[in-house]
């Protein structure tokens, strides 16, 4: 995969919204499984490459695999905002321990929470089943698989791609190598129309249902300081 891809997904709204077209979304981030690494793009082009761990029991979205799902996914939510570095979460929420890089026999979610839901059949239980990009304290075993189904990363990595994406940021995950983001590919971009991502939000008129507004992309900007999260955001936990 030499260039950059663009991807066709279609939102289904709610009974009685206004119909959306399909609509051409650039990925915020790809993640290839072949190179064991998470590419982040910045307006096109190749902003950060760091080295990852996606599941050691292979790939696939099925319930109880453990595997990792490819396809086109979302950010859902974002747990840790203030976390100190090395922070451990058990069921979403900070325990006040915190653990050091390599800690002998530990093994548990540290640092930051990004989580993913599955905007494809092939990944449609990701959210359920708690796939995440997060920290581990097991950094010896990043750059192969050794996950439990999520996307690890050092916990000074995982801080720094978190300031960077926003709720309803676009993540690829491809068996393929990482694209090239060469000169002729940022052009190609520069010239597209302006990105769009999907947001998914609860419809209260329907329990349990779920309806999506398209929205462009916002433009870079420096990063503010992010806010305080909400106590209520450190929920339960799944297996990463």
């Amino acid at each position: 995969m030499s260039r950059l891809r663009w991807f066709l997904l279609i939102a289904v709204v709610a009974p009685g919204a206004t119909p959306l077209r399909a609509q051409l979304v650039q990925p915020n981030v790809i993640v290839s499984v072949r190179d064991q690494k998470l590419m982040l793009l910045d307006n096109g082009g190749n902003a950060a490459v760091y080295p990852i761990s996606t599941s050691k029991f292979g790939l696939g979205d099925r319930w109880g695999s453990m595997a990792t799902p490819l396809g086109t996914l979302q950010v859902a939510q974002k747990i840790g905002d203030h976390a100190p570095t090395g922070a451990v979460f058990h069921n979403r929420r900070f325990t006040g321990e915190i653990l050091q890089p390599n800690t002998p026999g530990r093994d548990p979610i540290i640092t930051r929470i990004i989580w993913l839901r599955g905007l494809e059949a092939a990944n449609a239980h990701a959210y359920n089943r708690g796939i995440y990009i997060h920290g581990t304290p097991e950094e010896k075993t990043i750059g192969r698989p050794a996950s439990y189904g999520c996307i690890r990363m050092k916990s000074s990595d995982v801080s720094a791609l978190y300031a960077q994406l926003s709720i309803g940021a676009i993540v690829q995950i491809s068996p393929d190598h990482l694209p090239k983001a060469n000169r002729s590919a940022k052009a190609a971009v520069a010239s597209a129309p302006a990105p769009t991502h999907a947001v998914f939000t609860v419809d209260s008129s329907k329990p349990g249902a779920e309806k999506a507004t398209v929205t462009p992309l916002a433009p870079k900007t420096s990063v503010a300081p992010a806010k305080k999260s909400d106590a209520t955001a450190w929920l339960r936990n799944g297996r990463a």
